[in-house]
């Protein structure tokens, strides 16, 4: 029998790509689903992007590019993070990659040896356990609770510590949850860092532009006392609507950078220049990025709205990203059974809460980046399917 490399055959699919896969192939059935599983963006890509891609292509700048991404767009993002983030990284700390996973996942595969633990908030992204263990590390969770508003806690994290800990990952705004990095449960992080000086943290920030209710994002390497051991990773996908690009970046300190890009060379050679290029006009869309932020918050409002008016369903409005985290209280069926029932009694498609780690239990995550009308219909549809049980 053919053998495969064991970190991979263990590793669990993503829950979001396969309920965004049943969605599909029921949609190509004729059936009438109404797909809240993904995480994509329903606005097109803004023009000023799309034009300044084309002229590049035009232009022939479709080879090779050579370097850790195109220098003005490297520079360009170091004066983001600095003006917007006040986090100050040099141009050659950073990294641009085939979108914010891809940052990621090198990150993880340059730092981890074998056996060597992560710790990550849970809940979590799907995708950081699978690429934690596919580099042959040890996935720790730090459960933070639904009763506490996932709040991060000192304990918690001093519970979970080891000597073998290696690497720590945040992700603020938050997917699942949609809370935001405070101020105070920042500062946690860095007297963490600071009382276990050989771990390194990963920020993912990759929702940092979606932000409601005048709240503002934090980003930890902000700190001085900590920046030298802290990689931010972020990207164009979810804030300028460019998913299907395929474009993120990671910042980190110079000697990881310069670890991390040796696999880069080996693994995805360049970013296509054209859309590089477009990055940097991306970049500049603030009046875009604003008109879609605000559209979110209106339907934010009126979605959670009828999610809350549903027997049985508690809707926390999220801070930043475009999720609802609901926690449904139907019998005794789990995260897994409730979309599934959903899925066939009501034809709306969301994800298992469980998916996102035992943080999730009694959750379901839906999207909130289509329709409105799909919205309000889906929340309709819902209500009748609930009130059945």
């Amino acid at each position: 029998m053919e053998q495969f490399n064991r970190n991979i055959t263990g590793l669990t699919p993503s829950a979001s790509i396969e309920f965004m896969a049943k969605a599909k192939a029921l949609q190509a059935q004729g059936l009438d689903v109404i797909n809240l599983a993904g995480g994509e963006p329903d606005f097109d890509t803004p023009a000023p992007i799309i034009e300044e891609a084309c002229r590049q292509m035009r232009a022939g700048f479709t080879h090779y590019t050579v370097g850790q991404g195109l220098p003005e767009l490297r520079a360009r993002i170091a004066r983001k993070l600095l003006e917007e983030n006040a986090a100050p990284y040099d141009a050659d700390e950073i990294i641009v990659t085939p979108g914010g996973k891809n940052a990621i996942y090198l990150a993880i595969s340059t730092l981890l040896n074998p056996g060597d633990e992560v710790l990550y908030l849970d809940p979590a992204w799907v995708s950081y356990v699978p690429m934690i263990e596919a580099a042959g590390g040890k996935a720790v969770p730090v459960v933070l609770r639904y009763e506490k508003g996932y709040r991060i806690e000192s304990a918690a994290l001093e519970a979970a510590v080891t000597e073998r800990t290696k690497l720590l990952i945040v992700n603020y705004p938050n997917n699942p949850t949609g809370k935001v990095l405070t101020r105070p449960e920042a500062k946690i992080l860095e007297q963490f860092l600071l009382r276990h000086k050989d771990v390194i943290l990963l920020s993912d920030e990759i929702y940092e532009r979606i932000v409601f209710d005048g709240n503002t994002t934090v980003s930890p390497a902000s700190f001085p006392a900590i920046r030298d051991r802290v990689i931010t990773v972020n990207g164009f996908s979810k804030s300028v609507a460019m998913t299907g690009w395929r474009l993120g970046y990671l910042a980190a300190p110079r000697p990881i950078a310069r670890q991390t890009y040796k696999l880069y060379q080996h693994s995805i050679t360049c970013v296509s220049g054209f859309i590089q290029k477009a990055a940097v006009v991306a970049l500049d869309c603030a009046a875009e990025i604003e008109a879609m932020r605000a559209s979110y918050a209106h339907r934010r409002e009126l979605f959670f709205a009828a999610l809350n008016a549903i027997d049985g369903v508690e809707a926390m409005a999220p801070e930043g990203a475009f999720y609802a985290w609901v926690r449904i209280e139907k019998g005794d069926m789990d995260s897994f059974a409730l979309c599934n029932y959903l899925l066939e009694e009501a034809m709306v498609v969301g994800v298992p809460g469980e998916s996102y780690g035992s943080g999730g239990a009694k959750c379901v995550r839906f999207s909130f980046a289509t329709a409105l009308e799909d919205l309000l219909e889906a929340a309709r549809r819902m209500k009748t399917a609930l009130d059945k049980l």
